[in-house]
């Protein structure tokens, strides 16, 4: 049965936008996942920091998802594509997290598998990229399992944890999807 919150739906997530409503559930998740989390990525562990999070997904050059369990639909993560450049470049940045206890449970692949689609469907864009630091093995497995493309370094490119950390540059355009080299 289709749930009209969704955005998207695969068999076991489904995707919708990320609201202010959700604030409570998403500080307790982040809270639960600070040590899962470090030092790949730093969320909201605060009403206030909450807030300057969905204020950020808000914008026009923003696009925030919750990656919902089907059976349940308890949040399992996120993906944001994030930096959305229209015009000639018509790209955005993803970036995205799981919450113990649905990380390495397939929830996040499959629903990386469905913005992919929504981004290169509906949002109209022609490619997106992720910036993984390269000791991030899960993060890595899961574009590589897309398809996406290894296009180069960044030393110090985003401030995490305290520190400038190095990434390794992905990206995948429209047309690596429709030549089935991206998600199934």
């Amino acid at each position: 049965m289709s749930d009209v919150r969704y955005v998207t739906e695969g068999t076991r997530v489904a995707i919708r936008r990320t609201t202010r409503a959700d604030g409570a559930e998403f500080v307790r998740r982040a809270r639960e996942s600070m040590e899962f989390h470090r030092p790949w990525l730093t969320l909201p562990t605060t009403e206030r920091a909450y807030l300057h999070y969905i204020a950020q997904l808000e914008r026009e050059d923003r696009e925030g998802f919750l990656v919902c369990a089907r059976e349940t639909g308890e949040m399992a993560g996120f993906i944001n594509i994030n930096n959305i450049v229209r015009g000639a470049f018509q790209c955005g940045s993803i970036g995205y997290g799981a919450f113990p206890p649905a990380a390495g449970q397939g929830y996040m692949s499959e629903a990386l598998g469905l913005v992919l689609r929504h981004a290169f469907g509906p949002l109209g864009l022609h490619r997106v990229e992720v910036n993984i630091q390269p000791g991030n093995k899960a993060s890595l497995g899961l574009v590589k399992r897309h398809g996406f493309r290894l296009e180069g370094f960044s030393p110090d490119f985003l401030y995490i944890e305290g520190a400038w950390r190095d990434h390794e540059r992905w990206a995948m355009t429209s047309d690596m999807l429709d030549q089935g080299t991206g998600p199934d």
